[in-house]
């Protein structure tokens, strides 16, 4: 038990700051130009960072069943029970969803290929963190035609074209919009029935690997249902006003 409260204390305290000095975001927000992959799927309650022109998104949602539901607490957490959609399905109540804009202003000319990027996956439920990482865009094999969705500034809500093995290279070229909707265990070995604390964090790099724009996210999984969970919830929303006061204090 200390040692999960240690680590809660130490995930909200160490996503103050990202390790340039790029302040992680604190505002539930819109992506732009909208959300562009598949159908139905409204904009908002994204966990958001912009830097150097280039926008960064992260949220997780209810997947099952499918609905615009995010139990985000506005900061960068979101609160989902552990279980699956069917008893050994193997699949989660819940995904997450990443969006990545490499000229939000529209004028810099940048395209998704002009970077290199980072997906992080915490695959520790415990009081450590474990990441598995990878290059969700161009790294492999994704650079063979990721069915990712692309499009640019003026793209409409569930506009963006799907990438596959014939258009992706002129994706890359022309598009400064990229997306997708993705289940966590595709790619990290959880147990969707163990409860847990999860870290995800979506980075945009340059050639040479130097962090330009980042966001991040936890997503707490829990075995108890959620209305029974609120008491626990609001001791967490306490603590995290606790260490706000804390640090405003240290620099007074």
């Amino acid at each position: 038990m200390k040692k999960n409260i240690r680590r809660l204390i130490g995930t909200l305290a160490g996503s103050v700051l990202l390790s340039i000095g790029l302040a992680l975001p604190a505002s539930a927000a819109n992506v732009n130009p909208d959300v562009i992959f598949g159908s139905g799927n409204a904009n908002g309650g994204f966990t958001v960072g912009t830097n150097n022109n280039i926008e960064v998104g992260l949220r997780a949602k209810q997947r099952f069943p499918a609905a615009n539901i995010f139990n985000y607490d506005g900061t960068d957490t979101y609160t989902f029970q552990a279980g699956e959609s069917a008893p050994g399905s193997g699949r989660p109540l819940w995904n997450f969803e990443w969006s990545v804009n490499t000229d939000v202003s529209g004028t810099s000319g940048a395209t998704v290929g002009d970077f290199l990027y980072r997906l992080k996956l915490d695959t520790d439920p415990g009081a450590g963190q474990t990441f598995t990482s990878f290059d969700p865009i161009m790294g492999f094999p994704y650079i063979l035609g990721a069915d990712h969705a692309f499009g640019n500034n003026s793209t409409g809500n569930g506009g963006g074209t799907v990438g596959n093995p014939l258009n992706y290279a002129t994706m890359l070229d022309t598009m400064n919009v990229v997306q997708n909707s993705w289940a966590f265990n595709w790619f990290a070995a959880i147990d969707p029935t163990i409860a847990g604390l999860y870290t995800i964090e979506m980075e945009v790099l340059t050639q040479n690997m130097e962090l330009l724009s980042k966001s991040g996210i936890n997503v707490a999984v829990s075995v108890v249902p959620l209305p029974a969970a609120l008491p626990l919830y609001g001791a967490g929303i306490a603590l995290l006003g606790f260490l706000g006061w804390r640090r405003k204090r240290a620099s007074a």
